[in-house]
């Protein structure tokens, strides 16, 4: 994919982040997350996959904290199988104040910053959930690239219980 078709895509992917319907509740969040503990690499269990995360493979998403206060991101992944184009996204991550470090606006193209919210993660920080008040997207993550089966399914419950159709659920193929 050139450099242009890039730049269309991510303006494609914020155009359709962005268009949250206003009359739809926020999603919860974790009452405060502990942003040191959070940082790092998280695998992308699955996911409702925006434009750019059709037919993704090893998917990982991590997080650093600057001293500035924003987060960098990396989201990496292969395209089309495990050996495919290797992808990198550079979006960067803003607190926003006042929300227990749980709400986030994503930028990937300026101005515009997409709505990530910190739904669930787990006493150990191995596990979270990251969901958008629209419920268009969400993604489920790991620190490790697989999870048990019955890890899955109660992270799926939880997605469904917010609200999502998890029929658009789509598992990310990880090595």
């Amino acid at each position: 994919m050139s450099k242009q078709q890039n730049t269309c895509a991510a303006i494609s992917l914020m155009c359709g982040l962005i268009s949250a319907c206003s009359s739809v509740q926020p999603i919860e969040t974790m009452k405060q997350v502990d942003l040191n503990r959070f940082m790092g690499k998280w695998y992308v269990i699955a996911c409702i996959p925006t434009l750019i995360e059709k037919d993704v493979y090893n998917g990982i998403e991590t997080y650093t904290l600057k001293s500035d206060g924003t987060i960098d991101t990396v989201f990496t992944f292969n395209k089309g199988g495990f050996t495919g184009e290797a992808k990198r996204y550079n979006p960067k991550g803003f607190v926003v104040k006042n929300t227990g470090n749980a709400v986030w606006g994503m930028q990937f193209i300026w101005p515009i910053k997409a709505e990530y919210r910190i739904s669930y993660v787990d006493e150990d920080y191995q596990q979270t959930i990251i969901a958008r008040s629209a419920r268009d997207y969400v993604w489920l993550m790991a620190r490790s690239p697989k999870i048990s089966d019955d890890q899955y399914n109660s992270l799926v419950k939880r997605i469904q219980e917010m609200g999502y159709d998890t029929q658009k659920l789509v598992k990310i193929p990880q090595l």
